[in-house]
């Protein structure tokens, strides 16, 4: 597997330069079919992780991992003639290590894949002068907003098309990697095509870091966004913001034109499909010098857009292996945000999946555990989903109103658990967890408001109710007996009798 810049290196020379894979095989000392299986490719997104139940990676090397890993991690700091070779690797396991025994092929394979991992790579950067249709350039803007009646000081993303002077923009929660590639996804989309080149700062969503010459070391998220979709990413000058003055122009005249009054909405996402809309209006104005409509201009910009790919490009990434504290909590954002799991992962490890709007706990096999709401800001926050904790909730009743699930639940069902002695509460806590891993927490509660109307606590009859409610079997209609039965005339009551026998009339009476 090549390196994202490599591949990148290829795809240009087949597709900027014009050369064809025979040359280009030639030039870069690789495969013919390498080459053309890079050029062909239509999905860059990166491969799943494989789950912890299937995958067995290198289970020879596992006494020697932590020293090769320390060599690379400590290769990050020095110049890259300077960094570990898979045969420098080699030979140290062999010095260091009495009756090292792997193969130099295994261990030049792990050290790929670590590096790999650690992202030890280059990119390039470029500075081209002027504008042609198809052309654009992007930028962040800061912008207050509710949504739902929460207050929010978000971002903005702004693209615009210098030549038509056109612009759209997505409102978005923070200017992470995430919301950036959503913003920039959405915009493609509502336009129906790619920039062929888009001019960027150089925010830490896309850039590492600068390199010497000009360059830039791109974040991996962003290279293989950009690779999937075709773009050229043009990197202006630090603190030169002027170079992309369109823009910059348009971050203002969007703030100014879409976000005053500050928003209030219920949905982010229906809230900026309505902003896609409303962009496409203002293009009816004349542009500012061409004294020509910005709709009629725009119209050369979208016969210059690449097309959109075939393969959408998943916006989201996952992490592996957060460690989790002692309550199964764990850190993200540099332990700014906060974040639970469920108690049997306490002091182990847990996957994530982030997107802009969610965090989704993982186990090892990537089944989910729960999700959150992201989180944003710079100050300390923190997101407990009590769900997962019912079970030991229910082992520990005594501390349920100590929790936070105690307050989820509705007033009937709290005075419900009030009325319960302590071997019921626990009974209930335990029967609603079962019921919660089944069906979700909602369906559970549901069966705990039937219960309270028929005034049952005992397991047995939570079991039954949340069965009549939510099994699939289905409800028998009445029997019909047509005429198999004889019809029998009722017999009278002589209760007369029966006064006789409770005044001890015996057998006489």
């Amino acid at each position: 597997m090549l390196t994202m810049d490599q591949i990148h290196h290829i795809r240009a020379l087949y597709y900027e330069q014009g050369y064809n894979i025979s040359e280009i095989a030639e030039a870069t000392g690789r495969d013919w079919k390498t080459v053309a299986k890079y050029i062909d490719m239509a999905d860059f997104n990166e491969p799943l992780p494989v789950p912890a139940s299937e995958k067995k990676l290198f289970p020879k090397l596992d006494p020697y991992k932590e020293t090769i890993d320390s060599c690379l991690e400590e290769d990050k700091h020095h110049h890259r003639k300077q960094r570990h070779t898979a045969t420098r690797v080699y030979d140290r396991l062999t010095g260091e290590f009495p009756g090292f025994d792997c193969s130099y092929r295994l261990v030049a394979e792990y050290v790929k894949y670590r590096k790999g991992i650690m992202n030890l790579k280059r990119s390039e950067g470029f500075l081209p002068l002027e504008h042609s249709p198809g052309e654009a350039q992007a930028d962040f803007g800061s912008a207050e907003f509710y949504q739902r009646g929460k207050y929010f000081y978000g971002k903005y993303i702004a693209l615009s098309f210098p030549w038509s002077n056109a612009a759209y923009m997505q409102l978005l929660y923070g200017e992470n990697t995430e919301c950036l590639l959503e913003g920039l996804s959405a915009i493609f989309s509502h336009i129906g095509g790619v920039p062929r080149e888009i001019w960027f700062d150089n925010g830490s969503a896309m850039v590492t870091n600068i390199i010497k010459g000009g360059g830039r070391n791109l974040t991996e998220r962003f290279s293989r966004f950009k690779e999937h979709y075709g773009f050229k990413a043009v990197f202006m000058n630090p603190n030169e913001g002027h170079e992309k003055g369109n823009v910059e122009n348009k971050v203002g005249y969007l703030r100014r034109n879409y976000l005053v009054p500050v928003p209030k909405f219920d949905d982010l996402m229906v809230y900026n499909l309505e902003l896609l809309d409303r962009l496409d209006c203002d293009q009816n104005r004349p542009h500012y010098y061409k004294q020509t409509r910005i709709a009629d201009l725009f119209e050369a910009d979208k016969a210059a857009l690449m097309p959109f790919p075939s393969v959408l490009f998943d916006t989201g990434r996952i992490i592996t292996g957060l460690r989790t504290d002692g309550y199964g909590r764990f850190t993200l954002d540099n332990g700014r945000h906060e974040y639970s799991s469920a108690p049997k992962y306490a002091l182990g490890a847990v996957n994530v999946r982030l997107d802009s709007t969610f965090v989704t706990v993982l186990d090892d096999d990537y089944h989910h555990i729960v999700t959150h709401r992201r989180l944003y800001g710079n100050d300390y926050q923190s997101s407990m989903e009590w769900v997962p904790y019912l079970e030991y909730i229910s082992r520990h009743p005594r501390s349920l109103k100590n929790t936070g699930i105690y307050a989820m639940m509705p007033d009937a069902m709290q005075s419900y658990l009030n009325n319960c002695n302590g071997s019921q509460k626990k009974d209930v806590l335990h029967m609603l967890s079962e019921l919660t891993e089944r069906t979700g927490f909602d369906s559970a509660v549901q069966t705990v408001e039937q219960a309270i109307c028929y005034e049952a606590h005992d397991p047995d009859s939570l079991r039954s109710l949340y069965n009549s409610i939510f099994s699939d079997v289905p409800q028998l209609p009445p029997l019909e007996t047509g005429r198999l039965i004889p019809d029998l005339d009722p017999m009278p009551a002589h209760l007369e009798d029966y006064d006789v026998l409770l005044r001890g009339g015996g057998k006489d009476a």
